[in-house]
This record gives structure tokens, C-alpha cells and sequence, in this order.
């Protein structure tokens, strides 16, 4: 018998907050970011949701190539571009759009000089400090890429560090906007957060990624609450045991939890690698076999990762293969969560 634990993606969620994202930016097109397996979702389960989008990105040539195997005829962005330099014949062979945000990249491209041409979003870093051109050699790299014959459009790109914090994204796009002045092309900036916050950014393009599975960008359920965002993945199991506690009563290895007072309990089935415990005391009705939602509508998964000490995004990723996963094509009611 399989264990009690199955988790369900839900298409049209997918298909929603995509048209959330939209009419938060109108008058851009739409990157759908699938990176990571879809957020843990799937690329396979997540592309039906979202293929109204205007492309997609994501980080591994292979998961690309998936993509086109699935059908997709549209673009595809490679947001960390390519690594090796018998990667660029596939960039040609899959009509891929590469991010270009070193030295080595543009030099691997004038090496093997493709015959194009290739669409190449230029990564400018404003801040962020991780990939992309300084704003002094920006100018440069551009005028590089532009004499190159197997390049075709060119679009500026940047990344947003603190869009979902107090900081904001001032001190970033001043220095985007100073940058690239008087330069021909799109530009492409907004993260979700940006996309969520800061209209200011939006510009051609948006690349929104954990708002499509129905996350917050600040790990907050609440702070997008008001968008009408619905969770992509919710995740269920059953209580296999339930224990009754009295006060000085320990649970678990290490004796990590000890009661305070009369307590009743319930082991629930595994969650990715581990049973989890729950406090049963406000449900008196519940017993073995009874239906949990560990998270899903009606339990953010902000909430559980918050709880859990970490992010939303971590807990979608760290789906174990072994969870069976069922796919929703029709909106259904979850089943309620304990509390």
C-alpha cells in the first residue's frame, strides 16, 4: 500500500495567476519563469497552465529542449545563458534566446560565430551583484554583441534585488535607465516582485516567477493577498497515529517538543522526507484517516513555510519524487485543513 500522502497540481491556478500577472502589466509580454522544474511543479504538469504566455524561462538547455518536445514554438529564454561553447549550435538548433552576462559568454559566441541569428538579452548588473555587465563595461559588451553577424535582436535585461522590501527599486533602475539611454532595444526587468509593485519597471517585457504558482515574493501570504492569486500545488496526507499527551509528555527524537499541558496529537503521513506532528487539541472529531491538507487553498504555503522557518519557493522544490502527483484540468474543492 502506497503511503497516505499525494500532492495535486492545479492547472487552472497556473492559468489564473498568469492572468493576474497581466493585468498588473498590460501593456508588457510575458515571460513565464519555469525554472527549477517549474517550481517543483513539473514542466510537463505546469506547460498547459501557462502556455497563454509570451515565452518562457528557465535555466537548463535540457529542460528547453523539453519544452520544444512538448511543443512550444515560441520563445524560450535562457536566464543564465549558456556555459560551454558546444552549447551554441543548440541555442541555433532550438531557436533559444540566451541572457549574455560576461566576458566569456560573448567571447565563446565570437568563437563559434553561429549563423544566427540569435536573440541575446544583454544583462546589465544594477545592484544586484550576481551576473551581468557593470555599468562601465556595459556599453562596450553592447557595442561587442551588436558587430557580432549571429547576433540578432538584443534586449537589456537587469535583475531586482529588494522589489518585495523597503529599499524599492529606485537606486537599480536609475542606474538601468542611465545606462542604456540613447541605446536601441526592449528591456526586460521586472521579477515578480516588480511585476506585483512597481509599474515603473514593467516595460516590454516581465518575468515573472513564484506569483505563477501562487506564491508570495515576500514569503507573506498576505502581502498578496488582494490579487487574487491561486496556489498552483496543494499537498495532502491522512493522520496515521494520534496520542494523547499529558503535561511533561516529550515527542520525537531528542525530546525536542514537551507538552505543558493535556495534549492530543497526530502523526501525519510523510511530507517530502519526514512524518510531521500537529496539535489535534482544536479538532476533537479528527482520527486515524482523517483528510490533511499540509498546504493548498485555505492553507497558504507562505504560511506553512514561514512556520517552517523557510520560503515558499524551497518547500514547491523540495517535492520528493516519490510523492504521487495527480493533475487538476478542472477547478475542484480542496479538502479542509487541520488546524
Amino acid at each position: 500500500m502506497p503511503r497516505p500522502i499525494h500532492a495535486v497540481i492545479h492547472q487552472p491556478a497556473l492559468a489564473n495567476n498568469l492572468d493576474v500577472v497581466r493585468r498588473c502589466a498590460p501593456q508588457s509580454r510575458v515571460w513565464a519563469v519555469i525554472k527549477a522544474n517549474a517550481y517543483g511543479h513539473g514542466i510537463r504538469r505546469a506547460f498547459a497552465g501557462l502556455r497563454a504566455a509570451d515565452g518562457f524561462g528557465l535555466l537548463d538547455l535540457n529542460e528547453a529542449v523539453l519544452l520544444r518536445e512538448l511543443g512550444w514554438q515560441g520563445p524560450i529564454l535562457l536566464l543564465e545563458g549558456f556555459f560551454q561553447p558546444q552549447d551554441v549550435p543548440l541555442l541555433e538548433q532550438y531557436r533559444l534566446t540566451t541572457a549574455v552576462h560576461c566576458e566569456e559568454q560573448l567571447r565563446m559566441l565570437e568563437v563559434a560565430r553561429p549563423k544566427g541569428p540569435l536573440g541575446i538579452q544583454l544583462k546589465l548588473n544594477t545592484g544586484m551583484n550576481r551576473l551581468g555587465f557593470r555599468p562601465e563595461q556595459y556599453r562596450t559588451a553592447w557595442e561587442r554583441a551588436r558587430t557580432l553577424s549571429c547576433v540578432g535582436s538584443i534586449v537589456h535585461m537587469t535583475h531586482f534585488s529588494d522589489a518585495d522590501s523597503a529599499r524599492g527599486i529606485a537606486h537599480q533602475l536609475d542606474v538601468f535607465d542611465a545606462t542604456t539611454a540613447n541605446l536601441p532595444g526592449e528591456a526586460s526587468l521586472s521579477n515578480s516582485a516588480a511585476t506585483l509593485w512597481h509599474p515603473q519597471a514593467h516595460r516590454a517585457w516581465v518575468r515573472p516567477g513564484v506569483v505563477l504558482y501562487g506564491a508570495s515574493p515576500t514569503g507573506v501570504a498576505a502581502d498578496v493577498a488582494s490579487f487574487g492569486l491561486q496556489p498552483a500545488m496543494s499537498l495532502h496526507s491522512e493522520l496515521i497515529s494520534v496520542q494523547d499527551l499529558q503535561p511533561g509528555d516529550t515527542v520525537g527524537y531528542g525530546s525536542l517538543f514537551k507538552a505543558e499541558r493535556p495534549m492530543r496529537i497526530g502523526r501525519g503521513g510523510l511530507r517530502l522526507r519526514h512524518m510531521i506532528c500537529v496539535d489535534l487539541t482544536p479538532c476533537p472529531k479528527a482520527k486515524v484517516g482523517s483528510a490533511v491538507t499540509l498546504w493548498g487553498q485555505g492553507l497558504p504555503i507562505d504560511d506553512v513555510a514561514m512556520a517552517s522557518g523557510t520560503v515558499g519557493y524551497e518547500l514547491m522544490c523540495a517535492l520528493a519524487p516519490r510523492v504521487p502527483v495527480t493533475v487538476a484540468t478542472l477547478t475542484a474543492p480542496e479538502q479542509p485543513a487541520l488546524a
